[in-house]
């Protein structure tokens, strides 16, 4: 099994697919990857040898940062925004749309679900 990055790689799927199971690779990064690392990126995963795994491995690390430390990276880019109080950190702390999406309707994977507050309201005023 091919471990890449920290990450077990699927080995029944391509090699071009199975990369994009690491953080911060997208198909197009994959492909560029296998071809910086001279590696047939239609092949199997399971089929990899261990040199073509290192290769994979270096071409990876000399590219830049993925998984953890993209992750991190991520993460103290949205801390600073919010600790600078800024619009689009405002928007994060309140687990709103940052990127200007309308609210009034929608957003309902950022917000979460509804709240059933009225529908509770109108249960107790039909009662009286």
């Amino acid at each position: 099994m091919a471990r890449i990055a920290g990450v077990d790689l699927p080995p029944q799927k391509r090699l071009w697919v199975g990369l994009t199971s690491i953080y911060g690779i997208g198909q197009a990064r994959a492909r560029s990857l296998c071809e910086k690392a001279q590696v047939d990126c239609t092949k199997k995963v399971k089929d990899l040898t261990e040199e073509e795994i290192n290769r994979l491995r270096q071409a990876i690390e000399s590219e830049g940062r993925v998984e953890g430390d993209l992750r991190k990276e991520m993460q103290m880019n949205i801390r600073r925004l919010i600790e600078i109080q800024c619009y689009r950190g405002l928007r994060h702390r309140r687990n709103l749309p940052v990127r200007g999406q309308r609210t009034h309707t929608n957003a309902r994977t950022r917000k979460g679900p509804r709240k059933g507050a009225v529908a509770a309201k109108k249960k107790v005023m039909a009662r009286k």
